[in-house]
C-alpha cells in the first residue's frame, strides 16, 4: 500500500521485505515522483523494481539542492542495489606526487588519498616513460623510504640523494616544483633545459650522455603530441558526452587539466528501470560525481532541465564555485565533438552489425553466449559456456557444467537441454540480463534441444547454431541451413566464439579424465 506522499520537496527510499533499502532517489515534488513508478504502463526491470517494493520512506527538506545534496550522503552510505554503480571500461593509472617531506614520484592505481595527482594516463608506456624521465632528468626519489645509505640512483647519478642531506629541503622542493609544472602542461622549460645539456654533452664529446638527453627530449616530444589540444586556461575541467544507444547508454569523460586533455574514461549503462534520457543524463553526472573530484567547469553535451539546481548542488560538494557549461562555445563544441566521437566507437562494430542484420535479430548482440557438449565416453560428457562482450572474451562470464540429468550413456542432445535450462533459469530467477543471443555448437538437433529448454523456461532469446561439417548456421523454425562466406567479418567472429567454447570445454574434459585416472590409479 503506498502511503501518503507530501508534495514538498526531498528523498525518497523504496525498501525490501526485510527492511533493506533497494533504491534512493530526490524529487522536487516527492508525491508526482513517487506515484509515477506505481501507475501507467513500466517496462520490466521497473516492475521488477516495484514488485520488490515493501516499504516507502520520505525525508522532506527545503528545496531541491538540499535534496540531490541528501541522495547524495544517503547513497553512498547505503549503495542500493538499484542505484547505479559506475564501472570505468578500463582502469587507467594516474602518476602521483607524495606529500611527503622529501616527496617522491609514483604510480597510483586510483587518485584517492594525500598527494597531487596527474592522469590518468592511457598509454601505459607513455606513463612509464614519463616518470622515468622526471627521475632521470630532475633527480627524484623512488624509494618507498629514506635509507640510512645513498642507494644506487645517488650513484648513477638520478638522485640528489635527500637521504644523507646532500640537498637542503628547499632545493629539493624546487626539483619537485619543476615536476609538477611539468605533468601540468608546461614542458618547455624541462625541454630547454635538456636541450642546453645536450649541447653541453655533445661539446665535451659523452656521446653516451648527450644520446640519453636526446631520447629524453622525445619522450617530452611524444608527451605533447599526444595531449592534441592545447588552450591556454587556468582551470581544470571535465568534458561528458553521453549517447543512448537501445536501451544502453555510454558516458565518455575527459579529464582536461589547465588546457590540457590528461586522459579519458567511458561508462556503459544500461538503467535498472524505466527512467527518461533527461534523468539518466543527471543520474549519471551526480552518481560520477560521487566518488570523483570536481573539476573548476563542467562542460556536458546537453543542457539539463535545472542546470541552476545542479550547479548549486556541486558547489555546495565541493565547497567553491563551479560552472556547469553546455557546449555554446566553439571551444567548448570541438571538446564535446571529440567526446562524442569517442563515445560512438562504443556503438558496435562491423562483425556485431553484420550479425544482427543476417540474423534478423531485434538489437545489436552485445554479449553472447555460446555452449559445447564434450564427449569422450561414457562417462565424460561436460558442457561449456563461454561468453563474450562486445565481441571480447568475457571469461568471468565462462561457466562449466557438470552432467547431472543421465549417466553411462551418449546423449547430446539430452546434455546441451540440461545445461542451457540450468544456465537461464539462474539467470531468470536472479533476476539478472540475459545475453542478446545464444550460440550453440552444432546442428539442428541440438538447437531443438536448446530450444525447448527456453521454451520450458518461457524465455524468447535469440537463438542460432553452427555445424561444424560445412560452418551452416541454422536458426528455430528453418529447415535449410544458412550459408555465408567464410571469411565476412560476421562468420569469423562466430567461428571463433564457437571455436573458444569448443576449447574450454576439451579442457574441462581433459582434465575431468585427469583426476578420475589419478583416483584409479591409488
Amino acid at each position: 500500500m503506498i502511503p501518503n506522499v507530501p508534495d514538498d520537496p526531498g528523498v525518497y527510499l523504496f525498501k525490501d521485505s526485510s527492511g533493506k533499502i533497494i533504491y534512493i532517489g530526490k524529487a522536487k515534488i516527492l508525491k508526482k515522483r513517487v506515484l509515477s513508478y506505481f501507475s501507467g504502463k513500466k517496462n520490466a526491470k521497473t516492475q521488477a523494481l516495484v514488485h520488490k517494493i515493501n516499504d516507502i520512506e520520505f525525508i522532506v527538506v527545503n528545496n531541491e539542492t538540499e535534496a540531490l545534496l541528501l541522495e547524495n550522503q544517503l547513497i553512498k552510505k547505503h549503495w542500493p542495489k538499484y542505484n547505479i554503480s559506475l564501472k570505468d571500461s578500463k582502469t587507467y593509472a594516474y602518476i602521483k606526487i607524495t606529500n611527503e617531506k622529501f616527496p617522491r614520484v609514483m604510480i597510483s592505481r586510483n587518485a584517492k588519498g594525500d598527494g597531487t595527482y596527474f592522469g590518468p594516463y592511457i598509454d601505459s608506456r607513455l606513463r612509464d616513460d614519463t616518470i622515468e624521465l622526471l627521475v632521470k632528468s630532475l633527480r627524484l626519489r623512488t624509494c618507498k623510504k629514506l635509507p640510512k645509505k645513498a642507494c644506487l640512483n645517488y650513484y648513477i647519478g638520478i638522485c640528489t640523494a635527500p637521504c644523507i642531506k646532500l640537498v637542503s629541503h628547499e632545493q629539493y622542493l624546487d626539483q619537485v616544483r619543476h615536476a609538477i609544472e611539468f605533468l601540468s602542461g608546461d614542458t618547455a622549460p624541462l625541454r630547454n633545459k635538456l636541450n642546453e645539456e645536450l649541447k653541453a654533452s655533445s661539446q665535451s664529446m659523452k656521446y653516451e650522455l648527450a644520446l640519453e638527453k636526446r631520447r629524453q627530449i622525445e619522450i617530452i616530444d611524444r608527451v605533447s603530441g599526444k595531449r592534441k589540444i592545447n588552450i591556454a586556461k587556468k582551470v581544470d575541467q571535465d568534458v561528458i558526452a553521453g549517447i543512448q544507444d537501445g536501451e544502453r547508454f555510454i558516458f565518455e569523460v575527459f579529464y582536461i587539466k589547465r588546457g590540457v586533455i590528461s586522459g579519458k574514461n567511458e561508462y556503459m549503462i544500461t538503467p535498472h528501470f524505466e527512467e527518461s534520457e533527461n534523468e539518466v543524463f543527471e543520474n549519471f553526472i551526480k552518481t560520477y560525481y560521487f566518488s570523483n573530484e570536481i573539476p573548476d567547469e563542467i562542460i556536458v553535451n546537453r543542457k539539463f532541465w535545472d542546470d541552476e539546481t545542479l550547479q548549486s548542488y556541486f558547489e555546495k560538494l565541493s565547497g567553491r564555485s563551479i560552472r556547469l557549461l553546455p557546449p555554446e562555445t566553439k571551444e567548448n563544441m570541438a571538446l564535446v565533438a571529440i567526446a562524442e566521437k569517442n563515445a560512438a566507437l562504443k556503438i558496435g562494430n562491423k562483425a556485431l552489425n553484420e550479425l544482427q542484420e543476417k540474423m534478423n535479430l531485434p538489437s545489436l548482440p552485445r554479449i553472447i553466449e555460446c555452449f559445447d557438449i564434450s564427449n569422450l565416453g561414457y562417462d565424460y560428457i561436460v558442457a561449456s559456456m563461454v561468453r563474450f562482450t562486445e565481441d571480447a572474451k568475457d571469461k568471468q562470464g565462462y561457466r562449466k557444467f557438470k552432467i547431472k540429468t543421465f549417466s553411462g550413456k551418449s546423449d547430446d542432445f539430452a546434455a546441451m537441454k540440461e545445461v542451457v535450462h540450468r544456465r537461464y533459469r539462474r539467470l531468470r530467477d536472479q533476476n539478472d540480463s540475459m545475453p542478446d543471443l545464444i550460440i550453440i555448437d552444432g546442428g539442428p538437433g541440438q538447437l531443438n534441444s536448446a530450444l525447448g529448454a527456453l521454451k520450458d523456461l518461457g524465455l524468447k532469446i535469440p537463438i542460432i547454431s553452427l555445424a561444424k561439417k560445412d560452418e551452416e548456421i541454422f536458426m528455430p523454425e528453418s529447415g535449410m541451413p544458412m550459408r555465408f562466406p567464410k571469411n565476412s567479418s560476421m562468420m569469423l567472429l562466430v567461428r571463433s566464439i564457437r571455436d573458444e567454447a569448443h576449447r574450454f570445454a576439451v579442457s574441462y574434459n581433459r582434465k575431468k579424465r585427469s583426476m578420475r585416472f589419478a583416483e584409479n590409479a591409488k
